[in-house]
């Protein structure tokens, strides 16, 4: 293991969470060839609570070990991060416990609140018992999760990132293998074989952290495990220890919790306000499984890059902050906003492009679905720079600015979610779109806001990144209007598989070339990565 620089860390957690994507999408395709509408519908239920209680139990504590592990190694106090990392694992595993508990006595009172007394879909026995079933996965996320936190403190990226892959394999092995012996092999119900899809995850947790101790393990001289304490951290004891990763690790739970919820603002009311407005309960569960589920992952193809990024820049910006080299912090804060802008804007245009073709490939033609998904798409690009923003800005020890952002909009999605899908049928558009919209308006003030508030504590000067991320726009507009264009010519291809891959690659080839020679005769690269990496990826 070596430490990373930030672009470096940015780039290598990147790739592991893409390919971990890749994976979580690809296994879509046969698993729901296997378990049909009705089982995929019942496991986005089960997911959807799932992830709330996962990052309530799993994120804030890791987060904050990598904050708190960052700043000693910093301080170049190796023994005190060695007792945090202790900790933090006594506080995680009580954590993980009390929200398997809590999801797994309360499986039905959440299954009732999801579906209520609607009938004719899934009932609440079924919710409930896949629910229970991807409750186990608490009891062993929590501790991979601040195992990986430990390891990202001292910005060495490729043990967590190697760590994502192998539990995203295991899972989906699991996921796929398990529900096709269910109910091809054994002839179990759908909701069996979906009981052991979802027990997917704990399988998948349990294997990354036994792979990721044992390279904690064998790896003690290089993390400096061993070191003997300094005379200026006698004063750190066990407790002070204990306040500090609790003070760093509450913002991070409640901003993860809130994160979190926002897709329950969709599970607890897509449903029911679409059927209140005359919509059918089996059209109205489809809408609710693309918007939180289906569509959800293809999107993550896009958020793959924040994630990377976060990952990387929380440990090196709070090493920058506790040097106090705030023109650091600047400059790294314009490098995330012009590398995220730089890939997720062609990503999100592409595939808004060649939404049907995606969907088609994916999870089979279905027209409703792909002109859900042509405008749901489009909320990944505003979701990437909220969620960095909210990251850096609690990473820099203003919890209240980011929490109250994140709170904020949370309240305005809440309130305005039913409203604005009365609003759009009043208007003659479909409501189902409305609380996509929603989404993407109160995110997108929000990012305004937190740009300012950036802007106005730390003194982050925009001016270096707003000629670049203006070619990055006018490029992205060239490369669109060219695609368009060249689809004038070829037409319309058949809604296949065999064809929408076809028509995907073709696409996707002219748009990958177009855009990487505009980038390079404008010299975005060198301004969005700089040159010492860009040297290095040309070696």
């Amino acid at each position: 293991m070596k430490k990373n620089t930030f672009v470096e860390g940015a780039f290598i957690s990147t790739i592991g969470i893409v390919l971990c994507k890749i994976l979580g999408i690809i296994y879509v395709i046969p698993f729901r060839a296997i378990i049909g509408t009705k089982g995929a519908i019942l496991y986005s239920y089960a997911y959807t609570i799932y992830a709330i209680f996962a990052s309530l139990s799993s994120t804030g504590i890791p987060t904050a070990m990598a904050k708190a592990v960052s700043e000693y190694n910093t301080l170049g106090y190796y023994n005190t991060q060695e007792r945090a990392y202790k900790i933090g694992k006594y506080i995680i595993v009580g954590l993980g416990i009390i929200c398997f508990l809590i999801l797994f006595i309360f499986a039905p009172n959440l299954a009732y609140l999801i579906i209520g007394d609607i009938e004719g879909g899934n009932s609440i026995d079924e919710i409930t018992f896949v629910i229970r079933v991807i409750s186990t996965a608490l009891l062993f996320i929590p501790i991979l999760s601040v195992s990986k936190g430990y390891v990202q403190g001292h910005r060495m990226m490729g043990v967590p990132s190697l760590a994502n892959v192998i539990e995203q394999l295991v899972r989906v092995i699991v996921i796929v293998g398990g529900s096709y012996l269910t109910l091809k092999v054994f002839n179990l119900s759908i909701t069996t074989a979906v009981g052991v899809a979802t027990f997917g995850a704990t399988a998948g947790a349990l294997v990354a952290y036994l792979y990721i101790i044992t390279q904690i393990n064998k790896n003690r001289a290089i993390l400096k495990r061993d070191e003997k304490p300094k005379k200026e951290e006698a004063k750190l004891t066990n407790k002070v220890i204990f306040k500090r990763i609790i003070l760093y690790s509450l913002p991070f739970i409640l901003i993860e919790f809130i994160r979190s919820i926002y897709n329950s603002v969709d599970v607890f009311t897509v449903v029911r306000g679409l059927v209140s407005l005359g919509y059918d309960v089996n059209l109205a569960e489809n809408v609710l499984s693309i918007i939180t589920t289906w569509g959800s992952k293809l999107n993550m193809i896009i958020l793959s890059l924040t994630f990377g990024i976060t990952m990387s820049i929380i440990p090196n910006i709070v090493s920058s902050k506790t040097l106090k080299n705030y023109q650091d912090v600047s400059n790294k804060i314009n490098q995330a906003l012009k590398m995220i802008l730089f890939i997720s804007l062609p990503m999100t245009l592409g595939l808004c492009f060649l939404s049907s073709s995606v969907w088609t490939l994916f999870y089979g033609y279905d027209l409703l679905s792909t002109k859900i998904f042509s405008f749901y798409v489009l909320q990944a690009l505003i979701n990437s720079f909220f969620y960095i923003l909210v990251d850096t800005t609690n990473a820099l020890d203003n919890p209240k600015v980011a929490l109250g952002t994140l709170l904020g909009s949370f309240i305005l999605k809440a309130i305005l979610n039913v409203p604005m899908m009365h609003l759009f049928k009043f208007l003659g558009i479909e409501a189902y779109y409305a609380t996509i919209f929603t989404t993407m308006l109160v995110q997108g003030l929000s990012v305004i806001y937190l740009l300012y508030k950036l802007k106005k504590i730390y003194h982050v000067d925009y001016r270096s990144s707003f000629n670049c991320m203006i070619k990055i726009i006018l490029i992205n507009g060239i490369m669109l209007l060219s695609l368009m264009i060249v689809r004038l010519f070829l037409g319309p291809f058949e809604t296949t598989r065999l064809w929408s891959l076809l028509e995907i690659i073709i696409y996707a080839f002219i748009g990958i070339i177009i855009y990487f020679t505009l980038s390079f005769k404008n010299n975005i690269f060198s301004e969005v990565f700089g040159q010492n990496f860009i040297k290095k990826i040309r070696r």
